[in-house]
Order: structure tokens, then C-alpha cells, then sequence
């Protein structure tokens, strides 16, 4: 059970219902878990909100480069919400159903390029010993813009406050999702 009641509209105030607006038009329905625990604080959320959107709408990164740092995120976490919530996202990027059983072998799977491997190396070294490596970073950046370093690095760093957010809140995987 998570340490917060999840806040569901029904039990919010007026002044949040167009919060819970902005969640159903922009997110799945029903809205996921992680949203209605930090429905406690409003302002944080719509501002969560934005910052995510930007990171996925506003990015030159590849759309399969970003959800596969995500996946690696989680693995390197053990976030199960987290990976449950992205396989569908990795697919729908363009990461191949094969890629998306390997993430957690990516190192020895040869269904990666370099590019998506450096990717990943720099997610794991990321969330794993937050000072990067030079020859991981240098990696990355071989392949990536320094726009996209930066989104990439935006991307890693949110995803790894979103899993200990989630960690912290003990937010459950809703129905629906299969557990990694």
C-alpha cells in the first residue's frame, strides 16, 4: 500500500479538478498511481507534468534512444512501476520486442548498436554512480549532439528522481501491467 491515499478526483477539491483534467487529456486513463499520490501537492504536479512533456515532446533525442535510457533506469534500480510503465512506450518509439528482452543484457545482446549501448552505458553508469566516466560520456557524445547530450542527461537524471519518488511513495503497479 502506498505511503499516501492515492487522491482520486472524486475526493479532490474544485480548485485541483482542472489538474485532473489536464492528467486525463495528456496521460492514460485511468490515471496512473504515481499521478494520484502526487495529486497531494498540485502545484508539484502540474509542474512534474510540464517538465516531463518537454523531455518527450521537445527533444531532438531519438524517441528509442530516450525510452531505452529509461528501461535502463529502472533495471539499474529494480523499478518495477518504472519498466512495467515504458515496455509500451519502448515499443511504440521503435525498440524492437527483441531489444526490449534484452535491456538487462544489453551489454552482451547483439540486438544494440554502439550508439544505443552507449546510450544505455551512460543511463547504468548514471544511476549507478552518478559521476560519469569520461570514456562513457565521450561514448555517447560520439553519437548525440550536445543538445541531445543535455536532453539524454535531463532524461537520465529525471527518470532516476522519478523512480526514488516512486520508491519513496511506495506506489503500487496498478492492474493491467505485467511485472518485469
Amino acid at each position: 500500500m502506498a505511503r499516501v491515499p492515492y487522491l482520486y478526483r472524486q475526493d479532490a477539491g474544485s480548485e485541483v479538478q482542472p489538474l485532473y483534467d489536464r492528467l486525463e487529456a495528456e496521460r492514460k486513463v485511468p490515471t496512473a498511481n504515481i499521478f494520484l499520490a502526487l495529486a497531494h501537492a498540485p502545484a508539484q504536479l502540474d509542474a512534474f507534468l510540464s517538465y516531463a512533456n518537454a523531455l518527450r515532446d521537445a527533444s531532438e533525442l531519438s524517441p528509442a534512444l530516450r525510452e531505452l535510457a529509461i528501461l535502463t533506469v529502472g533495471y539499474a534500480t529494480g523499478s518495477t512501476y518504472e519498466i512495467a510503465h515504458h515496455r509500451s512506450h519502448a515499443l511504440k518509439a521503435g525498440v524492437t520486442p527483441e531489444q526490449l528482452a534484452e535491456v538487462p543484457t544489453f551489454e552482451s545482446a547483439d540486438v544494440f548498436d554502439e550508439s544505443e549501448r552507449a546510450v544505455m552505458r551512460l543511463a547504468r553508469e548514471s544511476t549507478l554512480q552518478v559521476d560519469v566516466p569520461a570514456d562513457v560520456w565521450k561514448a555517447a557524445s560520439a553519437h548525440l549532439t550536445d543538445r541531445q547530450m543535455v536532453e539524454l542527461t535531463l532524461t537520465i537524471a529525471w527518470y532516476n528522481s522519478g523512480v526514488r519518488i516512486m520508491g519513496m511513495l511506495d506506489i503500487e503497479l496498478e492492474s493491467g501491467y505485467a511485472k518485469p
